[in-house]
């Protein structure tokens, strides 16, 4: 059995926590791969809204179905401790169905620190993290001086802890932070707390579960966070995540060997959205951008914060498609431009000398307000005008919507297999 691995092709949040939901019955395993509780994915069903952090989306599903947090996360066991509350004051039992990777990566209370020590010393440069210290922590890991989850199961975890932390506060010392020691000592205690909460689980060599799953033709299904455009390597670098958010992050991130995926489900909004800084080049600074926010409730599910909106960048995709090897295109939020008389689409980059492109380029802007250097050039596509959140086959749907979709299909060459017509996992529409 091969691995398929699920992910977003876009910004992030393009709606992966839905579709790994509405995927998981279908699977024997679902394997978180890479970042942090920087990840919001929401789910809707039966009415209620559930944000998961750090826990594959696929607790929800009916039967015996086995979720992972491989060894590529970080993991804040303060925040775990929480999220994990929440579902199982819904009724979900954790316990019996999370393994954790004990070689994934442990986010420290100093770790916080020196995310927002870093993003104050970079001033009007900065990248906008989410501040929960995912990046640091993604430093120590590289640096070989992080803590694993595997360490809090050592009798001398305390003093790897201390030692750890003390080198944390000598490195904030030299930035010149101040640390509020009291309100220190409460979330150090509150963490210490919590990696006991921790230990209550099955920590696990999960490298080894999931290559003996796949033998025993067990289905997987590898869960990715944020999307392609935030790649350490591949993204809008410096203004990405700290993680490959890539396929070939499912590989590192729970250690499955190329050979061994299958298909790879590449997931994007009907337009476009960020967080934070960084270039955008479709991005809208008008009351169009301003609409598509409002019509799509377009606001971080973890901070909260507005999202930039613009057209779908067929440039930007067509690139996550190339790197990721996509197999199959899931469409989200379409539904969002069901009142848009018409719709532009961009196809290709003027660059600052005059060269038009319809490639990716090196650098497509590094400033802080996400002004790109390349100029968009767009087709302008007939809207549908038609609300299709009602639509559960694909027959039901406006014709223009289905030009729409062949047109995307045609341009970036990999076929559209489900598309989103709203949050609800029953507004998902198989096509292949």
């Amino acid at each position: 059995m091969k691995a398929d691995i699920l992910l977003g092709l876009q910004w992030g949040d393009e709606g992966k926590g839905k579709i790994v939901d509405v995927l998981a019955p279908d699977y024997d395993i679902v394997a978180r791969f890479q970042g942090g509780p920087n990840a919001g994915h929401t789910l809707e069903f039966d009415g209620h809204k559930h944000v998961l952090r750090s826990i594959p989306s696929g607790v929800f599903a009916q039967g015996s179905i086995t979720n992972v947090i491989g060894n590529g996360v970080v993991l804040d066991p303060v925040l775990f401790m929480r999220e994990a509350a929440e579902l199982e004051a819904d009724g979900v039992d954790l316990h019996a169905i999370l393994k954790i990777s004990k070689k994934a990566h442990l986010i420290m209370p100093t770790h916080r620190l020196l995310d927002a020590a870093g993003e104050a010393a970079m001033g009007a440069g900065k990248i906008g993290t989410t501040g929960k210290g995912i990046g640091p922590t993604y430093s120590d890991k590289i640096s070989r001086h992080g803590l694993r989850v595997g360490d809090i199961l050592d009798d001398n975890f305390d003093a790897i802890y201390a030692a750890a932390r003390d080198n944390h506060f000598r490195t904030l010392a030299n930035m010149g932070a101040n640390v509020d020691a009291a309100a220190f000592a409460a979330s150090e205690a509150e963490w210490l707390e919590a990696l006991d909460y921790l230990r209550s689980f099955a920590l696990t060599d999960t490298e080894h579960f999931i290559n003996k799953a796949l033998s025993d033709d067990c289905s997987v299904l590898c869960e990715g966070a944020q999307g392609t455009m935030l790649d350490i390597d591949f993204g809008s670098y410096p203004f990405v995540t700290s993680s490959n958010t890539v396929a070939a992050g499912a590989c590192t991130g729970l250690g499955i060997a190329p050979g061994r995926i299958g298909r790879v489900y590449g997931i994007f909004k009907a337009y476009c959205t960020r967080v934070g800084s960084g270039p955008f080049p479709t991005e809208l600074f008008d009351a169009t951008g301003e609409e598509i926010r409002s019509i799509g409730h377009e606001y971080g599910a973890v901070t909260g914060r507005e999202r930039r909106c613009g057209w779908l960048d067929l440039v930007a995709l067509r690139y996550a498609v190339m790197i990721n090897g996509a197999t199959d295109l899931i469409m989200m939020k379409s539904d969002v431009l069901d009142s848009f008389e018409q719709i532009k689409v961009c196809t290709a980059y003027r660059l600052p000398d005059g060269t038009v492109t319809s490639d990716f380029p090196f650098c497509v802007g590094r400033n802080a307000a996400g002004v790109a250097d390349v100029e968009p050039i767009y087709e302008t596509l007939p809207g549908w005008l038609t609300d299709i959140t009602a639509a559960r086959r694909e027959e039901q749907l406006p014709e223009a919507f289905r030009s729409y979709i062949s047109y995307i299909e045609k341009q970036v060459g990999v076929p559209v297999t489900i598309l989103s017509v709203g949050p609800d996992r029953e507004q998902t529409i198989i096509r292949h």
